[in-house]
């Protein structure tokens, strides 16, 4: 992930690299004149799709966020990461609790030397290069095993990320075979842009925007989001509501009516405990 005010750095950008496109999405600087050819594309077809991104920040901070201080969560395994910087993962946990460790992973290593560096002199947060589809590659490598203890219960981050998954893939399987290796008391945050409600045609014109990045776009209807969280403990997103699936921007929301929007409305996100 990215933010407003970096700097360039830098280093060979080739290509069109999705981590660059949601810096770009955040106002960020570390992305090329492909990328933001392919973000410019898709805001004709949806004018709201920085306010999608933004909208999938917000409630990723807001989940950390809420378990470092109401769950009592230490740990976090921050997986599709992009750039960790300024109010990432980090920064929110050990605001809240000094001793919260973070593991940040991303596939894309033209972000890994940028964010080592972000990163460098803290032996609390590391970032390593790994894609979610080699769990043991991730589970096991001697920088998350030196910061992570799989005793004790760890937040699995995976937001903005699953819709880059084929079916054929079983993204169902990945995940539930991370959730495996975690202990009772474990949490899933996860976040999916969805194709409910929206123009089949703009859906599909979106998707092909996407074919020369480096992962394709996925989109998927709320119940097949809610599969990622089947034998989950589902928290309410927000005071009053029952433990469900809901809208992005609705998670965390002190006034939900004012948080719905159409970026809030292509997201589906779920923060959910391991019994």
């Amino acid at each position: 992930m990215s933010d407003q005010g970096n700097t360039p750095q830098p280093g060979p950008l080739s290509g069109v690299s999705v981590a660059r496109i949601y810096d770009y999405l955040l106002g960020g600087t570390n992305n090329t004149e492909a990328d933001r050819k392919v973000v410019e594309q898709i805001k004709e077809l949806f004018p709201w799709f920085a306010d999608w991104a933004w909208c999938n920040r917000s409630f990723h901070q807001r989940a950390v966020r809420w378990l470092a201080e109401n769950a009592g969560i230490r740990q976090f395994l921050d997986i599709g990461s992009g750039l960790p910087t300024q109010e990432n993962t980090h920064e929110i946990a050990q605001r809240v609790a000094l001793d919260a460790r973070v593991v940040y992973v991303d596939n894309d290593a033209t972000v890994a030397e940028r964010a080592s560096e972000l990163l460098r002199g803290s032996d609390k947060s590391v970032f390593v290069v790994g894609d979610l589809r080699d769990r043991d590659s991730i589970l096991k490598h001697p920088e998350v095993v030196r910061v992570l203890n799989f005793d004790e219960p760890v937040a699995l981050l995976i937001t903005a990320v699953i819709h880059f998954f084929p079916d054929e893939e079983d993204p169902w399987g990945i995940v539930r075979s991370y959730l495996d290796e975690l202990p009772s008391g474990s949490y899933l945050v996860l976040s999916s842009g969805t194709h409910d409600n929206q123009s089949p045609t703009a859906v599909q014109r979106a998707v092909e925007a996407y074919q020369n990045a480096t992962s394709q776009l996925y989109p998927r209807s709320k119940a097949e989001i809610e599969r990622f969280f089947e034998g989950l403990e589902l928290v309410p997103p927000y005071e009053g509501a029952a433990p469900e699936v809901t809208f992005g921007g609705l998670w965390g929301a002190d006034v939900p009516e004012l948080a719905d929007d159409e970026g809030s409305r292509a997201l589906y996100v779920g923060v959910a405990r391991k019994p």
